[in-house]
């Protein structure tokens, strides 16, 4: 497909934005799978997140001394975590005089541990849900750390940047042009119509 131009000094520019919106749309492709697949999990939960999460419970005990006093909270959530092959982020770490308790999470994932500060003795609860469940925690970024925040920050970023090339490129086509802003204009209205009876 060849982009025309009402100007002869305007040939350039759509090939530049025709490039820019070809390989931001390879390079955002499997982002927008993910989020669109997501999308519709997300909607219909019910439908694919069926089940209990697997559930494992553990035992064991933890030597004494990060326990006493001042308690060393980042050598005891770490030896767990290696003792147990726990994933996530320590979210929570409580201490009284009795106990400790560590929680972490993750994306389709938590694990809670209860230790006993007299004897190091410890018991540790481990969930996690099945691959759908993190997909959609994936699209939430629910307790998926700040560099994959960073990633859904980007694709809205390159989602928002496909759309306006897009719609730029549209105004170089002269036969397409009219019945590309009508069909663009009866997408808002549908959009806009689905809130005002069905949310508004």
């Amino acid at each position: 497909m060849t982009a025309s131009v009402s100007s002869s000094g305007g040939r350039r520019l759509p090939q530049w934005v025709r490039w820019l919106h070809v390989y931001g749309s390879m390079l955002g492709l499997t982002a927008t799978l993910l989020f669109a697949v997501t999308g519709l999990t997300l909607n219909h939960a019910d439908w694919f997140e069926s089940g209990e999460p697997a559930v494992r419970t553990l035992e064991g005990t933890l030597p004494l001394a990060p326990l006493a006093g001042d308690v060393d909270e980042l050598t005891i959530a770490e030896t767990l975590r290696a003792r147990h092959g726990l994933r996530g982020t320590v979210t929570a770490f409580e201490t009284d005089d009795a106990q400790c308790t560590v929680i972490w999470k993750g994306p389709a994932y938590s694990a809670d541990a209860t230790i006993e500060r007299a004897d190091g003795r410890y018991r540790l609860e481990e969930a996690r849900r099945p691959w759908i469940a993190l997909l959609d925690d994936l699209h939430k970024g629910r307790d998926c750390g700040p560099v994959w925040a960073f990633v859904i920050d980007a694709s809205a970023v390159v989602l928002a940047f496909l759309s306006l090339t897009g719609l730029w490129l549209l105004f170089y086509l002269k036969k397409r042009r009219r019945s590309g802003l009508v069909t663009a204009l009866v997408g808002t209205v549908v959009l806009l119509v689905a809130f005002a009876l069905g949310v508004a």
